[in-house]
């Protein structure tokens, strides 16, 4: 069978859109292929914002995610293949989706800790830090 992830990060997107909240993903920045800002890049991991307002051309196939966005005023095409992919969940309460039980995935056993410094937020926002919660 083809992989959920795909499946999976466009219907938890679109819920957490739908809920009026704004989708992070959070993301292995150390494997091959990555293309974020490395700038905003800590402990090898970057969130990053994939809500319409701070995007352009959002993308994600059975390869990956893609997007365009300015960070810290620089236009960026950002690709992540899904395997990078960590989670993806709501800014607002943390609600959404740890990722890692597909042949190669990370391992969910060890969940990635939440970044501590710059986030990959094209746009402007003020508000608390999200937290993830492993829901089993």
């Amino acid at each position: 069978m083809t992989p959920s992830r795909p499946y999976l990060m466009r219907a938890l997107n679109e819920w957490i859109l739908d809920n009026n909240t704004t989708p992070y993903v959070l993301v292995d920045a150390g494997l091959p292929n990555v293309q974020v800002p490395q700038d905003y890049v800590n402990n090898g991991q970057i969130v990053l914002n994939i809500s319409p307002s701070a995007i352009h051309d959002l993308l994600i196939n059975q390869e990956g995610l893609s997007f365009n966005a300015r960070f810290g005023g620089v236009p960026m095409d950002v690709y992540v293949p899904l395997i990078a992919i960590l989670a993806i969940y709501a800014k607002e309460n943390g609600q959404g989706m740890v990722f890692g039980s597909e042949a190669g995935a990370p391992d969910p056993d060890d969940p990635p800790p939440a970044p501590k410094t710059k986030k990959a937020e094209p746009v402007t926002s003020i508000g608390s830090r999200p937290s993830l919660k492993v829901v089993k």
